[in-house]
């Protein structure tokens, strides 16, 4: 990656928030840092007595300009989820600030979180009171680009030495109902002249001509909503790479009104319909976030959501054909290309001679989360069998339902690493689905053992998290992922501005907090 000195300082001096005192004259500046590195906390709330809230931006500035608060001792509670500052001796957590118009405060927060919150990396305004109280900020676009002002799951990949991103839907400030086909960019790659990933990404969105994103999939004269998963790039018999993806056209959160295969055509800049697969198909498709990875001299896509249970060669041909997709699993054989439901429900894990159970490639569904817990409860497998079944450090009893992640190769750990979402069965954890959790395993396939939360979000969601191998950093010491922050699937009032919107974490595999993790 090329660096340079001048950048370097830039960079370190805006992260630590010592670029100057510019402190507009009519604006009272709050600067909120992470204790440890110093850096601006985005999305802590600062809550007077009488309850107004302002929120800090993605360099953890607020920005006052009340007159009638100037010269007034005020008294902040500070509240970030995985953030907490010192109380006082009343038990009181914040701070007591004599506003002063041209002068400036900062309020060290102490992270529990083990993963660092970075910056807002969708929507509008995300470096507002940045650019209020006269900074220079990181990103081209400091107040939003597209007229996005809301953005659902993302799905990327690297691509013509560029990184290119598509979301699900994308809300605008226009109307209620914004775009349902897929809203999507380019950036550039970080060692290609890109932002460094602590620092921002420069999204530039294809757009329509009154400036909001345009759509990104084309499906002709079909209603509803289109989604995309399982987005890679893969060649052709000629060996040219090609961007694919799964696409499902539905009404919303019910079953598919139909799927299939899109192929990127780079002369329209858009998805194209490539095959229309049968809905009755459930596991011979691209899902979630697929890798590359060779077993016995094949080059296969390896995906599923989060993990990898599923694979196909990795080529456009294959892509297509049915009877190149096979599974890992320990299941009985089942009868006919398409089990029903009350076949896998009934279905039994298969063991040898000895007991042990079976695990293989098959050209069969694969083994899920579903049929582990039932296989449990049912005293059919020990816990210790399972591979998909992690076991939270903090009480090995409980189990972890993994909802939504991505697994990738860390070149560090030296194993594949998972990043995932909680989906809470309980009133005992802080959200629904908002708990980030951390596990790895010898293969992509697993077995993943034990898992440790890396990041929370209290009666909010994080949903559909994604780690980027390629913003990985010093030998993959430093992962990044980002994720949906919203309160969908709440009853939590929204975040204004952050709410529905993509949120990027740091992740250091070094932090002594995850050898818990690490040892047998």
């Amino acid at each position: 990656m090329k660096t340079h000195c001048g950048v370097v300082s830039i960079v370190f001096l805006f992260c630590c928030g010592l670029s100057g005192s510019v402190v507009a004259d009519n604006r009272f500046e709050i600067h909120v840092i992470d204790k440890q590195t110093r850096r601006g906390v985005p999305m802590v709330e600062l809550t007077t007595v009488d309850d107004v809230v302002y929120i800090t931006d993605s360099a953890g500035r607020t920005a006052l300009d009340e007159l009638e608060l100037f010269g007034v001792a005020v008294f902040f509670k500070v509240h970030s989820p995985g953030y907490e500052v010192a109380k006082d001796k009343f038990g009181m957590e914040g701070v007591r600030l004599n506003i002063e118009p041209g002068k400036s405060h900062t309020i060290e927060v102490t992270r529990t979180n083990i993963a660092e919150r970075l910056y807002r990396i969708t929507g509008r305004d995300i470096y507002l009171d940045t650019v209020r109280l006269g900074y220079a900020a990181p990103i081209k676009n400091p107040l939003g680009s597209g007229k996005v002002v809301g953005q659902d799951t993302v799905q990327s990949v690297s691509y013509r030495n560029q990184l290119w991103w598509f979301w699900g839907d994308t809300n605008r400030l226009a109307y209620p109902l914004g775009l349902f086909r897929t809203a999507g960019s380019v950036s550039e790659r970080p060692d290609s002249g890109g932002l460094d990933p602590s620092v921002g990404i420069d999204h530039q969105y294809f757009i329509k001509d009154d400036g909001f994103v345009r759509a990104m999939v084309e499906v002709p004269n079909k209603e509803g909503v289109v989604w995309i998963h399982g987005t890679c790039a893969v060649p052709d018999g000629k060996g040219q790479e090609h961007i694919v993806a799964q696409y499902s056209r539905r009404m919303g959160l019910t079953e598919p009104l139909e799927q299939g295969i899109v192929l990127w055509n780079d002369d329209r800049a858009m998805f194209e319909v490539h095959e229309v697969i049968d809905l009755k198909e459930r596991w011979r498709i691209l899902q979630g976030h697929p890798i590359r990875h060779s077993d016995a001299g094949v080059d296969y896509l390896y995906f599923g959501n989060p993990f990898s249970v599923t694979r196909v060669p990795a080529t456009l041909s294959a892509l297509s054909n049915r009877d190149a997709y096979e599974s890992f699993t320990c299941r009985e054989e089942l009868e006919g290309d398409f089990p029903s439901e009350v076949q896998l429900a009934n279905s039994k894990p298969l063991r040898d001679s000895l007991g042990r159970l079976v695990w293989s490639w098959k050209k069969a569904p694969p083994v899920t989360q579903r049929d582990e817990r039932r296989w449990l409860k049912d005293g059919l497998i020990k816990i210790e069998e399972a591979h998909y079944l992690p076991r939270d450090i903090g009480s090995h009893e409980r189990i972890v339902e993994m909802h939504a992640g991505t697994v990738q190769w860390n070149a560090y750990r030296k194993r594949w690493v998972m990043v995932a979402i909680e989906q809470a069965r309980d009133q005992k954890s802080p959200s629904f689905l908002g708990e980030v959790f951390y596990s790895e395993a010898p293969t992509p396939q697993g077995p993943f053992l034990k898992a440790i939360k890396i990041a929370t979000h209290p009666r909010q969601s994080f949903y559909n998290p994604c780690h980027h191998p390629f913003f990985d950093q010093n030998g993959g010491r430093l992962i990044y992922f980002e994720g949906t922050y919203c309160n969908t699937f709440t009853n939590s009032p929204a975040t204004p501005r952050y709410n529905y919107n993509q949120m990027m974490y740091r992740l250091s595999l070094e932090d002594p907090r995850l050898e818990q993790i690490f040892t047998p």
